[in-house]
């Protein structure tokens, strides 16, 4: 329980209107989409920087764990409250504070949805390269807390290669300020990507300085489909082998494909076992150019066909259909976004299909292929404790076969606590230590976000 002091001190530091204590208020700051449901004490809503250091350095005072937390469309745990205490959420966090197109920048409160950022900066002519399937109602703090992807990732990349500076307060109450306004920048060590992708465990965001890139002139898409996996997979390494980098590169196994012809029949070829989908973007000629190579590539003895798409929009609509039709299978996904180099992209498919038999369990794996960022879905019922165990076995063999592949256990998800466990696999001891030495710095008493990311 907390103590009724610290509650009332912590309503003097963020108001009566941004403090919940009900749990039946506090229960909807309980879960994210992971789906695991652990209720904090309080939710406190901070407004600005000082509030978030005022708060922190109350609960180093009390002792208080504190888990922040942005929208909770996270999948791996990170931001529910496992060890109760406070919630800090940062959803009311929602300006933009500047927008500077001469300089591509746009700086931004953490609460603030991705698809704000895109919208605001469309206006000038720019976009935010990060796009999660969730960026409609994902908040760019959340984005920076697991240094999130998503399909253009694999010509923009990632949410760290796009964030200039961070205004942050650590887990001991110190206001830092990280990077700076310029794209070069070498003074003093780069803790601007040290604290994204730490998922809330050193320090809390509040300010963000984003880098903008120029929206393209033109987008085109193509659709392949193969006979085959083996095919569709030696296609993808093929693509990102030649000089022509497309935008997006989609990978859809058959099983998926299977889903969507129940919904829609005469959308797909009937002997398509693996897709592509492929977003290349320039200048119309530059578009043209990267077109031909990439369709070049795509020939292989297992292709079926590979098309251009009028409306590229109609691929990213199909794509993320692809989640809810899961349900169709089975009432729970085990969801899990490993990567691998893209030439061993062959094998990993293979050994996923392998384990899928061996174990009796469904799977359906999509992605984006041009990372090797294959999001494997095992696709079980709960109440069948066998089952469970046949699965919990199945993701076990298949973390050792990414391990294998020189791969790693997630791309963009994060650790949180549902990767928790296996993360010494992928990490030596020697790292392992020097990360926690690293933590306790910015986090003497451990009460950010604790039992996170470490087994």
């Amino acid at each position: 329980m907390l103590a009724a002091e610290f509650l009332d001190r912590l309503q003097r530091i963020v108001g009566t209107e941004n403090l919940l204590t009900d749990p039946v208020d506090c229960y909807a700051y309980a879960y994210d989409n992971s789906r695991k449901i652990f209720p904090p004490e309080a939710v406190a809503f901070a407004l600005d920087t000082g509030q978030v250091r005022d708060i922190i350095l109350l609960c180093n005072q009390y002792h208080v764990p504190v888990t922040p937390r942005g929208r909770g469309t996270g999948t791996s745990g990170g931001s529910v409250p496992e060890q109760g205490g406070l919630a800090l959420s940062l959803e009311r966090m929602r300006k933009i504070l500047h927008i500077d197109p001469a300089n591509r920048v746009i700086v931004a409160e953490p609460g603030v949805l991705n698809q704000e950022i895109q919208d605001a900066v469309r206006l000038h002519g720019f976009f935010w390269p990060p796009d999660p399937s969730s960026s409609a109602y994902c908040s760019i703090g959340g984005n920076l807390a697991t240094c999130a992807g998503g399909p253009h990732a694999v010509k923009y990349g990632v949410t760290r290669d796009h964030v200039l500076g961070l205004t942050a307060v650590t887990g001991a109450g110190e206001i830092i300020k990280t990077g700076c306004y310029t794209t070069k920048g070498v003074v003093g060590y780069d803790l601007t990507r040290l604290v994204i992708g730490s998922e809330g465990t050193l320090a809390v965001v509040t300010e963000a300085t984003l880098k903008l890139t120029p929206l393209p002139q033109a987008v085109g898409g193509i659709t392949a489909h193969y006979a085959d996996i083996a095919s569709c997979a030696r296609a993808i390494s093929a693509i990102m082998a030649q000089p022509h980098i497309p935008s997006a590169l989609e990978f859809i196994d058959g099983a998926a494909l299977d889903l969507i012809r129940g919904r829609h029949p005469d959308l797909l070829p009937e002997n398509s076992r693996a897709m592509l989908m492929i977003e290349v973007d320039g200048g119309e000629a530059e578009i043209a150019d990267s077109a031909r190579a990439i369709r070049q590539a795509c020939k292989n003895p297992g292709l079926i066909t590979a098309e251009a798409t009028a409306d590229p929009a109609t691929l990213w609509a199909m794509r993320k259909a692809l989640s809810p039709l899961l349900r169709d299978i089975a009432p729970k996904k085990i969801n899990e976004d490993i990567v691998v180099p893209v030439s061993r992209l062959p094998e990993l498919l293979q050994g996923l299909e392998d384990l899928s038999g061996k174990y009796r369990i469904a799977n359906v794996n999509f992605g984006h292929a041009g990372n090797g960022n294959i999001h494997v879905n095992l696709l079980v019922n709960p109440d069948i404790a066998d089952e469970m165990q046949r699965a919990e076995a199945c993701l076990d063999e298949v973390f050792d076969l990414v391990l294998k592949l020189d791969g790693t256990l997630s791309g963009e998800h994060g650790v949180g606590r549902e990767k928790r466990a296996y993360v010494s696999r992928e990490i030596d001891a020697p790292t392992l230590e020097l990360m926690k030495q690293i933590k306790r710095v910015f986090d003497p008493n451990q009460i950010l976000n604790p039992g996170k990311l470490f087994p």
